[in-house]
């Protein structure tokens, strides 16, 4: 079948599917999130539903409720086809959305920390009809005939399990807006371990571990991303977009949390140099076979998660936290330091369940040579 072929038979998209359920397993952790004190309030789980409406109503809040479910409605839409279409599609996702907003705001009923509201309830629905509708106007035709469809089946290899690899690389772009860890370094388990005592390091000991965490981390994504992507392609070009990509969202975070005039902040010494050797390092590996790519990018993420263990935290960035507003930053910030902690252990997982399957495509090739 010919990618982009009006006439060729519509197809369930895996990716889709993937996003979706990535998409509502953060939306659940950030609706429960901090996950503890749970107790019942002596109140129903669903007077919410006919209470009052929320005595201080901002603009922001209004907006961030309905962003907020408008990819789950998006994506939960496109999880559908080509099994429901059309209106019943969209009628589907958008309830789809309601029903989840339903049961989250019931479930914080017994957190102390939050408050249920008929008012985000409302807004979380629209949101989530909004997201069906655009993507029955616009997202349905990426499936099948789009550009989108079209890119990712020129540049990146066919079926679920890279699908499955697509959705990782995005989540790793998600970890970039978590603006408390060093550049790149995901994977520090210390906030779950008992804290080690209060240490006086010099300024080297800092420039030090955050280049070497974020160049292994750098030439570890980048070798990941490389082996979902078609040989033929141009993978430094890719790398490069991917890397602009990561510090774009690097740069909004910590210009949100810092405010504007320091959105560069995080450019640190360690930092620029980590990315000019981890970048010169990458361009090279790239040039190894597939299956060397994918053993170094494991080995070096092993290595990094190590590393940013052992890593002094940076108490600018720390200092800086702790002043961050409550409410729905200290939220989304719950979520983003979720998907950095297990990030790593998620793709050296998906890299070992990856190498058997392209072990046995390489053969294939050769065997057809």
């Amino acid at each position: 079948m010919n990618v982009g072929d009006p006439q060729a038979a519509p197809r369930a998209s895996p990716l889709a599917r993937y996003l979706l359920l990535a998409y509502v397993l953060l939306v659940v952790y950030g609706s429960l999130h901090p996950f503890y004190g749970w107790r019942d309030q002596g109140v129903s789980p669903f007077a919410y539903v006919t209470g009052h409406l929320p005595r201080y109503i901002t603009v922001f809040d209004l907006v961030t409720n309905l962003l907020a479910y408008m990819p789950l409605g998006f994506f939960a839409l496109l999880a559908l086809y080509p099994l429901v279409r059309g209106a019943p599609a969209f009628i589907t996702a958008g309830l789809a959305g309601c029903v989840l907003s339903f049961a989250m705001e019931a479930l914080q009923t017994f957190l102390p920390s939050r408050i249920s509201s008929n008012l985000d309830l409302a807004t979380n629905s629209l949101g989530a009809f909004v997201g069906a509708g655009l993507a029955l106007r616009f997202g349905v035709g990426l499936l099948n005939r789009g550009r989108m469809h079209a890119l990712r089946h020129h540049w990146f290899l066919d079926g679920h399990q890279y699908d499955l690899g697509l959705v990782l690389l995005g989540l790793w772009l998600f970890t970039q807006l978590n603006p408390e860890t060093l550049l790149f370094g995901n994977g520090d388990l210390r906030a779950l371990l008992e804290a080690p005592p209060a240490v006086l390091h010099p300024a080297a000991v800092f420039i030090q571990g955050e280049a070497v965490v974020a160049a292994c981390n750098l030439v570890a994504v980048g070798l990941f991303a490389s082996c979902l992507t078609q040989d033929a392609r141009p993978l430094r070009a890719m790398l490069l977009v991917l890397l602009a990509a990561a510090l774009a969202l690097r740069t909004v975070a910590v210009g949100e949390l810092l405010k504007a005039q320091h959105v560069f902040a995080w450019l640190t010494p360690g930092a620029l140099l980590g990315l000019a050797g981890g970048a010169l390092v990458l361009m090279l590996a790239v040039a190894l076979p597939r299956a060397a790519r994918r053993a170094l990018s494991g080995l070096l993420l092993m290595a990094a998660t190590v590393l940013v263990n052992l890593t002094p935290e940076n108490p600018y960035f720390a200092d800086a936290l702790q002043q961050w507003p409550q409410g729905y930053f200290l939220n989304f910030n719950g979520v983003t330091h979720l998907v950095s902690l297990v990030w790593p252990f998620a793709a050296l997982f998906y890299l070992m369940q990856l190498a058997p399957r392209q072990v046995d495509e390489d053969q294939a090739d050769s065997d057809e040579l």
